[in-house]
């Protein structure tokens, strides 16, 4: 498969944010006695994409995907395209004099910009790139217009060894002020890096606090980090406390400005992955999609406030939900960090984990690490608490073979339509339609593009049922290491609903 090689200097690594919005009004406060309209479901018209730099390792290989999937309503203009995230403005006009330098080896903002890279000619066809080694920056990304609804952006890295050897894989996300990440760790054993990427045009100000087993742990060298603008700053948590704990939860917080976050979690002899941030704390979680042939999963869970969480933990497999045993429910106590070893806890069949309140609802985010193999040949992912698939969910970086595409319905029973794009290269799309039954995950072989060339996007859409949630799982054979990443499908956030304007203007003048 040929792909488009990206110079250093546009090099990809994918952490990417996505934030839309519809250029609508409406009147501030309407009359109480009209009818107002049911809103109406409008594409977005810009989205943000934020890509954190894939590996410090002079043996990666990167790949990077970029996809759009059709969308109506959108109209014919717009694009899509990323920047090295240098500390430079996106704009040629701008003098740079206010920007700061990133720490991916950019030059300073008097100096062009970096030029775009991954810029796709039309919604429904993917466009790829590479990058070799350690030197690929960060990316700062934006779409507009017809490219703008459900832009999807995905990062894979091959390394061959060394810490964090393996599979890496994580989805652009989009920029915000808020992240949880439950999972992380600073053993020994453990690398781990908050990749925090700033997309505009001033500092942003982060404090990173860490959450071990007995509570908050001290560090102030956690407080006021500044992320400069267009660039992307790597934190590394042990050099945030001197405490050493195999399982933590981290929350970064956004004073001013935004990011994207996303944290990369090496292991000496696990390998290691790309740890999304956990859906917003709830009462009610699903982690879906755990290999069928997953060899250990441990939950970490965290509750942010002061109460107790008493949370029922079930499995739902391709026969309906079912509890582990030994495992039937788990204690989180208040603003303090809890795991469970769930070990084998799929049993060679398709599995996601539900958990819900015995009792009273309280607030809480959850991971799993889940590792694949035996002995010296163990590749570790992640699978945080993720969103449901909403409207429309993509997974732009397949190829044909080595995806597979779990969905779960954990309530009621849903139809699902999934799409395989046009490929890269070439080929014609797919449909396919799934029924998920109720308190069930399925693990099915996604449809192929016709006369497949190169890489392809899947698309998931709801027809009718329950909610549903989904993960992509990407495999490959690093050297009889059985290599995988994970990545949730939540909602593209591709439409925005904007109520429709008040036909009597006699409500504007009271």
């Amino acid at each position: 498969m040929n792909r488009t090689t990206l110079s250093l200097i546009a090099g990809t690594t994918a952490l990417a944010a996505v934030t839309g919005f519809a250029a609508l009004s409406q009147p501030d406060t309407p009359s109480t006695d009209t009818a107002a309209k049911a809103a109406a479901q409008l594409p977005v018209e810009r989205t943000s994409l934020l890509c954190p730099a894939p590996s410090t390792s002079d043996l990666a290989e990167t790949s990077y995907t970029s996809f759009t999937p059709v969308t109506k309503g959108t109209g014919s203009g717009g694009k899509a395209e990323l920047r090295a995230a240098t500390g430079e403005s996106a704009d040629p006009s701008a003098d740079g004099k206010d920007e700061g330098t990133g720490k991916d080896g950019g030059k300073s903002g008097k100096d062009k910009p970096a030029k775009p890279v991954l810029t796709p000619e039309e919604p429904g066809k993917p466009v790829t790139g590479d990058s070799s080694g350690g030197d690929a920056p960060a990316f700062v990304g934006t779409a507009d217009g017809r490219f703008a609804p459900g832009w999807t952006v995905q990062e894979t890295t091959e390394v061959a060894a060394g810490t964090g050897r393996g599979l890496q894989g994580v989805n652009c996300t989009a920029p915000d002020t808020d992240f949880w990440f439950p999972g992380v760790s600073t053993d020994a054993d453990r690398t781990d890096y908050v990749h925090l990427t700033n997309p505009d045009d001033s500092a942003a100000v982060v404090d990173i606090e860490l959450y071990g087993k007995d509570g908050a742990l001290k560090s102030a060298v956690g407080e006021g980090i500044t992320v400069q603008p267009h660039s992307s700053e790597p934190v590394l948590l042990s050099t945030l406390t001197d405490e050493r704990q195999t399982d933590l939860t981290v929350h970064v917080n956004v004073r001013s400005g935004r990011v994207g976050a996303a944290v990369q979690a090496l292991d000496d002899k696990l390998g290691g992955d790309w740890l999304a941030a956990s859906t917003d704390p709830s009462g009610s979680l699903v982690l879906p999609g755990i290999p069928k042939d997953a060899t250990s999963v441990r939950l970490v869970a965290f509750t942010p406030g002061d109460a107790d969480a008493d949370l029922k933990v079930r499995l739902a497999s391709p026969s309906g939900l079912i509890t582990p045993a030994g495992h039937e429910t788990v204690h989180v106590k208040g603003g303090m960090t809890t795991a469970v070893d769930l070990g084998d806890v799929t049993r060679g069949e398709a599995g996601s984990l539900v958990l819900s309140p015995t009792d009273r609802s309280v607030p809480v985010v959850a991971a799993l690490r889940v590792v694949r193999g035996k002995g010296g040949k163990q590749e570790t992912a992640f699978i945080p608490a993720a969103r449901p698939v909403g409207t429309r969910a993509t997974s732009a970086d397949n190829s044909g073979k080595g995806s597979t595409l779990s969905l779960t319905a954990p309530g009621a029973a849903a139809t699902v339509k999934v799409t395989a794009s046009a490929g890269s290269e070439g080929g014609t799309p797919v449909s396919k339609t799934y029924t998920i039954k109720a308190g069930t995950t399925q693990d099915i072989e996604p449809p192929v593009p016709g006369g497949l060339k190169g890489t392809y996007a899947l698309t998931v859409e709801p027809v009718s049922g329950g909610p549903v949630y989904g993960a992509r799982t990407l495999t490959a054979s690093e050297g009889g290491v059985p290599a995988f990443t994970v990545q949730t499908l939540p909602d593209d956030r591709g439409t925005v609903a904007v109520p429709d304007a008040v036909e009597d203007l006699s409500v504007l003048q009271k």
